[in-house]
């Protein structure tokens, strides 16, 4: 009979502690999405202000033309361009201890920097860490166009 008690704790603390933690992945992968949220914000109000503290300090975008662009260039283009529309579509988050992998898929309109006109479908893949003030930061970005 105690055997059959104890098996019976150990049962409920192991689901307690397994819907624990996908009480906390599915808060931090809201968290995250929150995020992609208020870059997308960022861009539909033409305000980098927004997306300048979601930025690591060592960010790396890599745009649908290959090149890479560090946070401080990043920061540049998004005040530079001048969105019409912005939509995202897909936003999925996937959590992996301390680091998000946030996907997904936006189309766009507007104007680029140098006066050139967007209208883009691209997906996306931000890489997301938790920083060790306990904030969340984009480290890496990628984007792709969708062929139609």
């Amino acid at each position: 009979m105690k055997r059959t008690w104890m098996w019976c704790l150990v049962g409920l603390l192991s689901f307690g502690s397994v819907a624990w933690s996908q009480a906390q992945t599915t808060g931090t992968e809201k968290a995250v999405a929150a995020l992609e949220q208020q870059w997308m914000q960022s861009q539909k109000t033409n305000n980098p202000d927004l997306v300048a503290p979601l930025l690591a300090d060592k960010f790396i975008g890599t745009g649908a033309d290959g090149k890479l662009t560090d946070r401080a260039q990043s920061l540049a283009d998004a005040k530079a361009t001048k969105y019409d529309n912005m939509e995202y579509e897909d936003v999925k988050v996937t959590v992996f201890g301390d680091t998000a992998i946030a996907t997904g898929a936006s189309k766009a309109k507007g104007i680029d920097g140098s006066g050139k006109p967007i209208d883009e479908h691209v997906r996306w893949t931000d890489t997301w860490v938790k920083m060790p003030n306990g904030k969340w930061q984009c480290v890496a970005s990628h984007v792709s166009p969708i062929k139609s």
